[in-house]
């Protein structure tokens, strides 16, 4: 199909041609053949034309049979480069070609030389404008997508809107999807196509674990994007000069100026030491855990023997150890407990506690 367009498109480009150079030679004829020429206007411009319609065939089938291959590899290189890349080496290159615009009246009073200081004036700015667009794509692409230089967009009736940009281990870790369906995670959730990538990774890994762990990552985001009222973006640039995911989701934090949602302790180190905003959803589950003071009574069903001699474990619903001493004897049961003390660890928070019938006897 694409050959036939090929040829038709240079056998139209020929006939033109031939037309238009018969035409101009025409007026340049010398006195006889001028007569030659008027007396025979429609033959020799349809016989030039058919002439330059052959010419420009075989040319192009040329070109179709030998360069075909080719071209679908620039087209095909073409369509792997990112819109971004696009958008904006073609702004710098605009611009570089209008400022080289403000030249021409100069130029025009050189005469020929200023001709020739035309073209290269042209040639010059316009690979500058597209060096320099393609230098500050990223801070383009801030403009384009949020409206601002680097910076959010307001939008009426709300303060500056923050982007929320997704790592792969919270995407994996699921919660994210809860969190927003409550309504507490405001503004834009930016999912990075790198971070797509990795997670397709993930999905196609050989080891079973790792290929569980992809796909529900992947069904995680299918739920925010379809199910849940939140705004998501999925954000198509990249870092090619740098090599790590997390390196990556930095430094599009600082270029959105968003924040970077995790459950990663590593990630959440570099981004504090980067200066950039982080929301991690292990430190929110343990704001939310309900708040237990020594002294008081709850409920519990203590389910294993623990550690020392004695002892029985329990757990609150959020997951919670409860100490219970004494409990070992027990296990299985439902009963009531009086709070002795709360321990806070960097593993998570215990409580000790003891039978409230032990109480009552003493």
């Amino acid at each position: 199909m694409w050959k036939k367009m090929i040829l038709m498109l240079a056998a139209l480009c020929g006939a033109w041609s031939g037309y238009t150079l018969y035409h101009a030679a025409e007026r340049g004829f010398p006195e006889g053949m001028g007569k030659l020429g008027n007396s025979l206007p429609v033959q020799g411009s349809i016989l030039f034309a058919v002439l330059g319609a052959i010419i420009f065939l075989f040319a192009g089938t040329l070109c179709a049979e030998w360069g075909g291959s080719k071209l679908r590899e620039a087209v095909l290189y073409c369509s792997r480069i990112p819109m971004n890349e696009l958008a904006a080496g073609a702004a710098g290159l605009t611009g570089g070609l209008l400022l080289s615009l403000l030249l021409y009246p100069a130029m025009v009073w050189l005469g020929k030389a200023g001709e020739l200081l035309q073209v290269a004036a042209t040639l010059t700015f316009g690979y500058m404008g597209l060096r320099v667009g393609l230098e500050k794509k990223e801070e383009l692409a801030s403009l384009w997508t949020i409206g601002r230089w680097g910076q959010a967009a307001e939008p009426e009736g709300r303060g500056l809107e923050e982007h929320k940009i997704l790592d792969t281990s919270v995407i994996i870790d699921g919660r994210i999807a809860d969190i927003c369906k409550t309504g507490f995670i405001e503004g834009t959730i930016v999912i990075p196509e790198f971070v797509l990538e990795e997670l397709q990774h993930i999905a196609d890994s050989s080891d079973l674990l790792k290929r569980n762990r992809g796909r529900r990552g992947l069904d995680i985001l299918n739920k925010i994007q379809k199910e849940l009222d939140v705004k998501v973006l999925i954000y198509e640039g990249d870092f090619e000069e740098i090599s790590e995911v997390d390196s990556k989701l930095v430094k599009l934090a600082k270029v959105l100026r968003g924040k970077v949602v995790t459950n990663d302790f590593n990630l959440n180190k570099v981004c504090e030491l980067q200066g950039v905003s982080v929301l991690n959803i292990n430190d929110l589950a343990n704001a939310v855990k309900p708040v237990v003071l020594p002294g008081e009574e709850i409920i519990v069903q203590v389910i294993k023997d623990g550690k020392e001699h004695g002892q029985g474990v329990a757990y609150l619903d959020d997951g919670t150890m409860i100490v219970v001493e004494g409990g070992r004897e027990y296990i299985g049961t439902t009963m009531e407990v009086l709070v002795t003390s709360v321990l806070q660890t960097s593993a998570g928070r215990m409580i000790f506690a003891k039978p409230k019938l032990m109480e009552k006897a003493q």
